[in-house]
């Protein structure tokens, strides 16, 4: 079955997040969605999210889960004030989480919990859920960061951060957690999923000063990925992505990101 996906983009972080409905029943889900943040002030706005918030008003969709595909380093996620908008629906991300908070509570002296109980439920690599009518699935994609999942809803399948744009390439691996080999591996999963199978990315900055763009297929992932086409070997795609990721800088809202993302946004 085919979803409906609307998206939008966050130009101050280069993040498209997205609303995916089942048109029969209009149950919908909400992924990757971001807040406003002011690293000057520490202050969060909710000004990206109305294009969003509109959308699921026009269409009269009942939002059933809020899902992350990873504890973003980019920009704050708007997952727990959605939640607080919508309390019907689940908040919910990989369990490789845990993971990832044992790992960064300790760093920045936060007192929390560990066990991943900020969020509503924890997906197992292979669990299976429901947007309406049509079936939904988590693939864990670990590399990029230990708790990267990508959502498969119908025939549409959300990356995360572990592919973009054919031409972008893949999601650097030198945070804490991070793992070129084990993301190469994790793609092989995504490109096995069926050519026809539409691919829906986190990211984009426009390679080559061409727009900004969100969609393209496993079919010309498969064929056109500048870092994992088809007959790039493992040691290949390794000695690349860490090449790529010595040359690259600290994203700027790393740190107050990653505190309120293992938080669920809080």
């Amino acid at each position: 079955m085919s979803p409906h996906v609307a998206s939008f983009f966050h130009p101050d972080s280069n993040t498209f997040s997205y609303v995916v409905h089942d048109p029969a029943t209009r149950q919908a889900a909400v992924i990757d969605p971001v807040l406003d943040y002011d690293p000057d002030t520490d202050a969060v706005g909710s000004g990206a999210l109305q294009p969003l918030l509109a959308h699921v008003r026009e269409h009269a969709l009942e939002v059933r889960w809020l899902l992350e595909t990873h504890a973003h380093a980019d920009h704050v996620s708007a997952g727990r004030w959605l939640k607080q908008q919508w309390p019907q629906a689940t908040l919910a991300m990989g369990d490789g989480i845990v993971e990832v908070q044992r790992t960064f509570a300790p760093r920045y002296g936060l007192d929390v919990p560990t066990d991943g109980s900020q969020f509503d439920h924890l997906f197992a690599d292979g669990e299976r859920f429901a947007v309406g009518d049509i079936a939904a699935e988590v693939i864990a994609v670990p590399g990029h960061t230990s708790d990267s999942v990508a959502y498969r809803i119908g025939d549409a399948l959300f990356t995360g951060d572990s592919l973009f744009m054919p031409d972008g390439g893949t999601a650097r691996c030198d945070f804490p957690g991070g793992d070129a080999a084990l993301l190469y591996r994790s793609i092989q999963r995504l490109l096995a999923l069926p050519d026809a199978t539409r691919v829906f990315i986190c990211h984009d900055y426009g390679p080559g000063g061409r727009e900004v763009a969100n969609e393209t297929t496993i079919g010309e992932q498969r064929a056109r990925n500048i870092h994992l086409h088809d007959g790039v070997s493992e040691a290949a795609f390794v000695a690349t992505r860490q090449a790529r990721d010595a040359t690259l800088a600290e994203p700027k809202l790393m740190h107050p990101s990653v505190k309120a993302n293992i938080q669920g946004g809080a």
